[in-house]
């Protein structure tokens, strides 16, 4: 019997610097990892060079920072990007990362057009649930379809864009939501490139047109999930758009296991939830991922280990290499159980999808969209706070005996202090060191193909090659296309979800009372940190429990919540940071409230904070720190009442 060809090996890295990076990279490819998976920091993804003001604190925390060529030729030093197979998760940047890709390779040596890999590159998505969009939908989408585009004419191997149905999940979604959402994205995606494109070239692009998916512990339903994904694809395919070659409806993926999922209480339990859910993306033959890469057992605690990072990988190779699996046809097929599942979940998301297309597809869809996963993430977080939902070690089985793997120092790796002053130092000397000349006729040509309705792939690559940085590609597209904010999903008007908050509504009316006003609460989400859901449910909450909500959305400056706090003149302000800047952000936005003559409004912030920068954070001033431990929100309520009582004395 043939044994399949195992799918492709992914870890998702990168920190510090483009040098740091390339050397874990490096190193993992040499322990057996297939593809690489890299991880920009958020200034690169939002477009700020690493000096701008938006960037102070975030350059290197959740990837890698790069702002120009020399950037990325460090990143993929001794790397033959022709002999590679590389995803790069950037989506507002895709254009300009991707040009900056094909620089480095075109300066390897590397025949082009057999570059192989994925750019992430689905906005929609961001809007909904990761937040590093820059622009509004309509340019965003036209610059999506440019690197589609481009790329069928130069690089033929290569995905121009991920749809991520992963972020979905991740902000609360139902695997109903999750399917019709990425599929309405994608018809988003295919109505506009078929305007670019010639009727001949059409199916082979729509062909290239990759997912990148998640897989929750419910392993079965997922399982199920993916079988769906693969025959509504197909389906859709065949019937929207009339593609007759079946090799081009072909359904193809890949996959990072669901981090929404892991506990910072008994961490250890992680690697048992990772191993499951990466089997629901591996049994099944006919709905298995081309790609998986699986977080690290400890990544509710900070930033995981080259070993952590080990132990994921070595999971995936025990299962394509000691076991039987990839010798079988799928297990699935017949199994009447399963295709009971699998016709739910299509005529779900089916419905589904239908309510978007009414209302014009995905983009006027948006506001529509975010509310329903704000909706759908409340609902879960309240399955787990009665009970109804099991997370071992967090509302049962609580009790632990002290774990060996979270005991002394280093369990987590800390960002290089020095790295961020590092990159700021190369970026001068790189903007010192180019020809002025020929970067301002770049960003000229660049200006002109973004004003009209050139390809704006060409000129990205021009300026990548002139030495333009990311910073000054994005202020081009800033200027012509303009910004955005998204919908944050947070009404002011209370759910009818108050089941079990009557005690706290009686205290809020009790405080405000004493007030004399609504207790009032500011949600804030300071620098380019987009991970928005924890916000969202805490503000959620809040109002229905009674209290007035100010929550502007994500990527405010210290600068701008201290101004809204100025203007809606809260009780209580509340941060939420998950990109590790929580020091540096929270002592400006002290710093600031303070000169403000706003000291005296307690301060609470929430984060993947470990508990020596909680101590330091507490010393600051900051009244309390809430981690993904504190999944009670009710308690959260109850201290945020607590802190808003008259007489009552923020932490000094």
């Amino acid at each position: 019997m043939t044994k399949d060809a195992p799918w492709l090996f992914r870890t998702y890295a990168g920190h510090s610097t483009a040098a740091a990076s390339n050397a874990l990279y490096r190193t993992n490819l040499a322990k057996g990892q297939t593809g690489l998976s890299v991880a920009f920091d958020l200034p690169t993804q939002t477009g700020y060079d690493s000096d701008h003001e938006l960037a102070r604190g975030e350059v290197g925390k959740v990837g890698v920072p790069v702002a120009h060529l020399g950037d990325m030729r460090t990143l993929f030093r001794d790397i033959p990007l022709d002999q590679m197979n590389t995803s790069m998760t950037i989506n507002a940047t895709a254009p300009w990362l991707l040009a900056l890709y094909i620089a480095v390779a075109e300066e390897q040596g590397a025949d082009v057009s057999a570059l192989q890999g994925t750019v992430q590159n689905d906005i929609i998505k961001e809007y909904l649930s990761r937040g590093t969009y820059i622009c509004p939908p309509a340019p965003s989408l036209r610059m999506i379809t440019d690197v589609a585009a481009y790329t069928a004419d130069h690089l033929p191997k290569w995905n121009p864009m991920n749809v991520c149905s992963y972020h979905l999940q991740e902000a609360g979604a139902t695997p109903e939501q999750e399917l019709a959402f990425a599929l309405a994205t994608a018809c988003a995606v295919l109505d506009d490139l078929k305007g670019k494109v010639s009727p001949s070239d059409f199916p082979m692009l729509a062909g290239r047109i990759s997912f990148f998916v998640n897989a929750g512990i419910r392993f079965v339903t997922e399982l199920c999930k993916m079988r769906a994904f693969t025959e509504l694809w197909d389906e859709l395919l065949a019937t929207r758009y009339g593609i007759a070659d079946a090799k081009y409806r072909r359904f193809r993926y890949g996959v990072q296991v669901n981090s929404l999922g892991l506990t910072e209480q008994q961490p250890e339990n992680n690697v048992t939830r990772i191993l499951l859910e990466m089997l629901a993306v591996t049994l099944s033959k006919n709905a298995r991922a081309r790609a998986v890469q699986l977080p690290a057992w400890n990544e509710a605690l900070g930033l995981p280990r080259p070993w952590d990072q080990q132990w994921s990988l070595r999971m995936q190779q025990i299962l394509a290499y000691e076991t039987d699996l990839l010798e079988y046809d799928d297990l699935f097929d017949g199994n009447p159980a399963i295709d009971r599942k699998v016709a739910a979940l299509k005529d779900g998301a089916r419905d589904e999808l239908a309510r978007i297309d009414a209302m014009g597809g995905a983009v006027a869809a948006i506001e529509h969209m975010k509310s329903r996963l704000v909706e759908a993430n409340a609902e879960r977080i309240a399955r787990i706070e009665s009970g109804e939902t099991t997370v071992v070690g967090v509302n049962r089985f609580t009790t632990t005996e002290p774990s060996p793997l979270t005991t002394g120092d280093g369990l987590i790796m800390q960002a290089d202090p020095k790295a961020e002053a590092d990159q700021i130092a190369r970026l001068h000397a790189w903007r010192a060191t180019r020809d002025s000349a020929a970067v301002s006729k770049v960003l000229s040509a660049l200006r002109q193909a973004a004003a009209t309705a050139q390809n704006i792939m060409p000129a990205s690559i021009a300026a990548a090659k002139a030495g333009v940085t990311t910073g000054e590609w994005a202020a081009v597209i800033r200027h012509a296309f303009g910004e955005y904010r998204a919908p944050t999903g947070v009404s002011r008007a209370p759910s009818n979800r108050t089941e079990g908050l009557e005690p706290i509504r009686d205290a809020v009316a009790t405080v405000s009372s004493k007030l004399g006003r609504q207790l009032t609460f500011l949600m804030g989400k300071p620098g380019l940190d987009g991970h928005s859901n924890g916000a969202e449910q805490i503000a959620a909450r809040a109002r229905d429990c009674g209290m007035a909500i100010h929550y502007a959305g994500i990527r405010l400056t210290p600068a701008e919540i201290v101004a809204a706090a100025e203007a809606e003149n809260p009780h209580v302000i509340g941060l939420s940071i998950l990109s590790g800047s929580h020091l540096p952000l929270v002592t400006e936005t002290l710093h600031q409230l303070r000169a403000a003559g706003l000291g005296h409004i307690p301060l609470v912030v929430g984060g993947i904070i470990p508990d020596e920068d909680a101590t330091a954070l507490r010393a600051l001033g900051v009244a309390q720190v809430y981690t993904p431990k504190d999944f009670q929100l009710n308690r959260i309520m109850l201290d945020i009442v607590a802190l808003a009582e008259p007489g009552a004395v923020a932490a000094e």
